[in-house]
């Protein structure tokens, strides 16, 4: 009997101890105006283009995006570079390619059909560069993470000092948003941490913003033609029951007629 007991104290202390962590993760996600929510939405191309630069200059380092082409960024639907500045962006990375005629590998200017380089050769390499940690790839990491985009955007800007009683190990940041709290990767977005070529101030919640719709677009690269269709069929739907509508109302006219 006693040991019934102190099985059940135990869960008991354990489920409190849980819905009590739960608790303290539960932090409204930060919101913001996002262009290409709702059924009318579409990506701000000016957002693209500033994503993709804090992304190459500030992210790219440690997190790829191999599901991603150079390719893409001109692409309709998308950043819609020019042709030039994505063979452009895509020469200034190399590639290993080959083998060539003497059955050697070799390096090369990566071309448009290329994927987005990745900043590691392999898992191991990436977490020896980053304290243990692996960095998730951000191709659709907009649609994997619970909370989507407003839960990208609250993390780059949860970065705050411990609550007094908290004890961080050395190379883990607290963050208000983060799934514990803790998170091994430091602050990665500052005021001013990338020049924007368009002119637009960079502070902290513009980068945030800019580099989480980047990352939408690459989740979600079809979203405005999905959208486009949602809407057409929406339309053909509405057309098509006001046709049965007059349709059946005018044949049952005639049967109320005869009889």
């Amino acid at each position: 009997m006693k040991n019934i007991l102190k099985i059940s104290y135990s869960i008991i202390f354990l489920l409190a101890g849980t819905l009590t962590v739960n608790a303290a993760e539960k932090v409204d996600l930060l919101k913001t105006d996002w262009s290409f929510k709702g059924l009318f939405g579409k990506f701000d191309r000016g957002a693209l283009q500033r994503g993709y630069q804090v992304y190459s200059e500030v992210c790219a380092g440690c997190h790829s995006m191999k599901y991603v082409s150079y390719r893409n960024l001109f692409e309709p639907g998308g950043p819609e570079f020019t042709e030039e500045q994505a063979k452009a962006i895509a020469a200034g990375f190399e590639v290993t390619d080959g083998p060539n005629n003497d059955g050697e590998m070799f390096v090369r200017p990566a071309k448009l059909s290329d994927k987005f380089v990745m900043p590691f050769e392999n898992v191991k390499a990436a977490q020896a560069a980053n304290g243990g940690a692996y960095p998730p790839d951000m191709s659709v990491l907009a649609k994997a993470r619970s909370g989507g985009v407003d839960y990208i955007y609250s993390v780059l800007l949860g970065y705050e000092d411990p609550p007094s009683g908290v004890t961080l190990d050395d190379g883990v940041y607290y963050n208000k948003y983060m799934y514990g709290n803790r998170i091994k990767m430091s602050q990665p977005l500052m005021d001013d941490a990338v020049e924007y070529s368009d002119g637009t101030k960079a502070t902290e919640e513009q980068m945030a913003k800019d580099v989480t719709t980047f990352l939408m677009w690459a989740a979600e690269p079809h979203l405005e033609s999905r959208h486009k269709m949602g809407f057409k069929a929406i339309l053909y739907l509405i057309i098509l029951t006001i046709l049965v509508y007059f349709s059946m109302k005018k044949i049952w006219s005639r049967v109320e007629t005869k009889v």
